[in-house]
């Protein structure tokens, strides 16, 4: 209701328009739309035990497992009918067969799983399915460009009620936005840096995109996730270099207003930092994941070809004192420890694919865009990741992947003329 909430305030775009091969033409791209909806849960599901099973933690995963598979019924019915873009044309694009490649490898990794429970761990490699499938239907409903806007509109509003959220709920005890367990500042900063990067692509659709943008980039600054800021800001610096869409006088102004949001948070950092240097050596600090890495990459040379397998870290890598990490801290040591070297070949496959593509459109604002976040997740990658999808999600692989292949096949024929 939130999320639908936030779409009828903000995210209701024209609904003219017609769409590829004249079908669907009633469904304009927009945040208020099955699309729309299901980007905005891809952002704010990050909240669902923060906000409902603080006492029960394990129900909130399964509640939010099962979401994505009940999800699946109305979009699945959605996409019914006539296609805008057949689904073997979905899969043509290098970037989404590498993602199929990943999930086919997580799931061929549960019959050596050090997991402790194939039945879970099935549940959360179906809800990862689901994302990638949640893209290929409404895809193949609406056509790559307007369902991956919508989506990526959705995903925009869903961080803005994430980011108010965090706003509204008490600070944690080093000052930081969140919760330590169930809504964590590096979870607040990566989602709001993402999402920025995204309303940036989104300004010239409309001015609420921009004030959005703003509040993300606030939110981010006040969640003092060290990683996430400074992947942001590199990833800022990029996309403010090679923008040709950005006037000269804009990108002045942001730099400005950078510069005085880092004044105004100034007191409130000095405070954090305080109490960060006091932390000593716990495993929340630049010295505990040290020790995090280390004691990962030796567990990980024991398996070095396959890895221990889907949904085994938590597991297989013991606690630190009271601090029990859910992943390594680092993307390549995350995939490395989970699926071996093939994991990390093929994760590096499926960046280079993405990567290959925005460099073939590079005059593409949607490609400037995904370079900018490829480069955000690599900086974030270093010290943070995620569980079980990569830094970049699957399914926003998959939405730019086909939304650049549909724009590029589009082109093709008009240079033709």
């Amino acid at each position: 209701m939130a999320s639908a909430a936030c779409v009828v305030q903000i995210g209701g775009e024209s609904r003219g328009g017609e769409s590829r091969g004249g079908l669907r033409d009633e469904r304009a791209s927009s945040a208020l739309s099955l699309p729309g909806l299901v980007g905005g849960y891809f952002a704010l599901r990050a909240c669902l035990t923060f906000l409902f099973f603080q006492s029960d933690p394990p129900a909130g995963a399964a509640v939010s497992v099962g979401i994505n598979l009940l999800l699946l019924l109305p979009v699945a019915t959605y996409a019914a009918g006539p296609a805008a873009m057949p689904l073997p044309r979905c899969l043509r694009p290098g970037p989404v067969r590498w993602v199929l490649a990943f999930l086919s490898l997580a799931a061929v990794s549960l019959f050596w799983s050090e997991t402790p429970s194939v039945a879970v761990a099935l549940g959360y490699w179906a809800a990862l399915v689901s994302d990638v499938a949640f893209v290929l239907l409404l895809v193949r409903a609406d056509g790559a460009q307007r369902a991956a806007e919508s989506l990526l509109k959705g995903f925009v509003c869903g961080a803005f009620l994430l980011g108010l959220i965090a706003w509204l709920s008490p600070s944690m005890q080093d000052l930081r936005l969140g919760d330590d367990e169930f809504l964590t500042p590096n979870l607040i900063g990566f989602e709001c840096a993402f999402a920025t990067l995204l309303c940036q692509h989104l300004a010239s659709r409309g001015a609420r995109w921009k004030w959005l943008g703003i509040f993300l980039a606030i939110t981010l600054a006040r969640s003092i996730s060290k990683t996430s800021i400074a992947a942001f800001l590199i990833a800022e610096a990029f996309f403010l270099l090679r923008s040709r869409t950005i006037r000269r006088g804009a990108k002045v102004a942001m730099v400005a207003g950078a510069a005085a949001v880092a004044v105004l948070f100034s007191g409130l950092y000095w405070s954090y930092y305080s109490v960060y240097t006091n932390a000593g050596t716990q495993a929340e600090t630049l010295t505990g994941r040290v020790g995090i890495w280390l004691t990962t990459l030796q567990l990980a040379l024991e398996r070095p070809w396959l890895g221990h397998g889907f949904h085994s870290y938590r597991s297989v890598i013991p606690a630190f004192g009271p601090f029990e990490p859910w992943h390594a801290h680092n993307e390549l040591l995350q995939q490395f420890f989970t699926y071996g070297l093939v994991g990390v070949a093929l994760v590096a496959a499926l960046y280079w694919s993405l990567l290959r593509q925005c460099g073939r459109h590079a005059a593409d604002p949607l490609a400037s865009t995904g370079r900018s976040l490829l480069l955000l997740v690599a900086i974030r990658g270093l010290a943070d990741t995620e569980r079980f999808d990569l830094s970049f999600p699957l399914w926003a692989v998959a939405a730019i992947s086909l939304a650049l292949a549909e724009r590029n096949a589009a082109r093709e024929p008009e240079a033709a003329r």
